[in-house]
C-alpha cells in the first residue's frame, strides 16, 4: 500500500529534475566542458540524498552529512527553479517578456538565476538558523496549579541525524536550559532517517545535559518508525529520558503527561483508554505527534495538546498545503477547555531552510484559573 505513494513521489520528483536540468542546459552556452560538468554534477545531486538516506551507515559520518545536506538542499533549491522556470516559460509563451533572447544561451541567463537562487536559499537559511522563542500564558481550571504555575518547554521534530548532528543539538540545549522550566517536552520525531549517526557522534549524552525539575519527556513520531522502531526505541531508552509509548507518567503528584504512540502504528491504543482512570482534578497534559482529529483531546478532558509533524509546511507552497490538510497546522488553537499548540518544530526534515514558517521552542507557563 506504500509503494504506489513512494513511487508517485519519486516520479514527481524525476519529472522536476527533468524539467530543470532541460532549462539549465538550454541556458548555457555552447560548451563541452560546461556541459559535461552539468551532467556530472546532476547526476551527484540527484543520487546525493537517496545515497545518504538509503546507504548512510556504510561511509563516515562526515561523509554521509555531506551527501546528506548537499542532496536535501538540492531537493529545496530544485522546487524554486521549478517555479522560476515554469513563470519564465509562461512569460515566453504570452510574449510578454522576450526570454530566449535574453536569458537562453546566454552566462548572464544563467548568472541571473544563480543570484535569484542565491538570495532566496539565504534568507531561507537565515529564517532556519535563528530560532523563534514562543512564549504562552495559558489559564487551566486545576487546584494542583493554584499559585503554583508549570513551566514548560516544547518542542518538537529535531530529526537529529546527517543533517542535524551533536553541536547543533548542544545549541539547543542551552536555549532549553536558560528557560530554567519545570518539564521538558518534545513531541516526536526525534530522530531522523537512521540511528547509526546519533550513536557515532554519541548524541545520547546530550540529552542529559537538558535540566529541568522534572526531568525530558519524549514520545515517538513517524520518524522512529522510518528509522526503524525498534532501534529508535533503544537509542531514545539509553539517553535517559521518558519514553511514553501509549503510556501515562503522573509527574511530582501535580500533573499527568499522556503520550501516545504515533498513528504508524495502526493497533496505537485509544485516548480514551488511556485516560479512563486518571484523576481529572489534575492537569492532564497530551503529546501527540501528528495533529490529526484535535477533537478527541477536547472529548476526553486533555487540558493541553501539544503537537508537531507539519513544520507549518516548512517552504512555501507547502506552508499552502499544510492548512489545507490539517486543522491547524502551526500555532495556537482553544477547543472548548482544551489547549493545542502545534509546533512547527525546532529542527528540520533535509534542506535547512525556512520560507514562510519558521524554527521554534515554544515556552508554556500553564497557570491555575480561578
Amino acid at each position: 500500500m506504500r509503494i504506489l505513494p513512494i513511487l508517485m513521489m519519486l516520479s514527481v520528483v524525476c519529472g522536476g529534475y527533468a524539467y530543470v536540468y532541460y532549462r539549465i542546459w538550454q541556458m548555457m552556452p555552447p560548451s563541452l566542458v560546461g556541459r559535461i560538468i552539468l551532467i556530472l554534477v546532476g547526476l551527484f545531486l540527484f543520487l546525493c540524498p537517496f545515497i545518504s538516506m538509503g546507504f548512510g551507515g556504510v561511509f563516515p559520518v562526515s561523509v554521509s552529512a555531506f551527501m546528506y545536506k548537499v542532496g536535501t538542499s538540492w531537493l529545496i533549491a530544485l522546487l524554486y527553479l521549478f517555479m522560476l522556470f515554469l513563470v519564465l516559460d509562461i512569460l515566453r509563451v504570452t510574449h510578454l517578456l522576450p526570454v530566449d533572447k535574453i536569458l537562453y544561451n546566454s552566462w548572464i541567463g544563467l548568472g541571473s538565476v544563480a543570484c535569484v537562487m542565491a538570495v532566496i536559499l539565504s534568507i531561507g537559511y537565515y529564517r532556519y538558523t535563528h530560532k523563534t522563542r514562543v512564549e504562552l500564558t495559558i489559564p487551566v481550571k486545576k487546584e494542583t496549579l493554584s499559585g503554583s504555575p508549570l513551566k514548560i518547554v516544547a518542542v518538537s521534530d529535531l530529526h537529529l541525524g546527517y543533517g542535524i548532528g551533536k553541536k547543533e543539538f548542544e545549541g539547543w540545549t542551552e536555549l532549553i536550559n536558560k528557560e530554567n522550566p519545570d518539564i521538558v517536552l518534545i513531541a516526536g520525531d526525534i530522530t531522523d532517517n537512521n540511528v547509526t549517526p546519533l550513536y557515532k557522534e554519541n548524541m545520547g549524552a546530550v540529552f542529559g545535559r537538558i535540566k529541568s525539575k522534572y526531568g525530558t519527556y519524549v514520545i515517538p513520531g513517524n520518524h522512529e518508525y522510518i528509522a526503524g522502531k525498534e532501534q529508535a526505541r533503544a537509542f531514545l531508552r539509553s539517553t535517559g529520558v521518558t519514553l511514553l509509548e501509549d503510556a501515562v507518567a503522573l509527574v511530582g503528584d501535580r500533573f499527568y503527561v499522556v503520550g501516545r504512540d504515533d498513528r504508524s502504528n495502526a493497533s496505537r491504543k485509544p485516548l480514551r483508554e488511556l485516560v479512563a482512570s486518571l484523576d481529572n482534578t489534575k492537569p492532564i497534559l497530551l503529546l501527540d505527534h501528528q495533529p490529526n482529529h484535535l477533537e478527541e483531546a477536547e472529548e476526553n478532558g486533555i487540558d493541553l495538546q501539544i503537537s508537531g509533524h507539519t513544520h507549518g509546511g516548512q517552504v512555501w507552497p507547502a506552508t499552502l498545503v499544510t492548512q489545507v490538510i490539517f486543522e491547524k497546522d502551526h500555532g495556537y488553537l482553544q477547543k472548548g477547555n482544551t489547549h493545542y499548540y502545534i509546533s512547527s518544530g525546532l529542527g528540520i526534515w533535509g534542506g535547512k531552510f525556512r520560507l514562510g514558517s519558521q524554527s521554534e521552542y515554544v515556552v508554556i507557563n500553564l497557570v491555575g484559573e480561578e
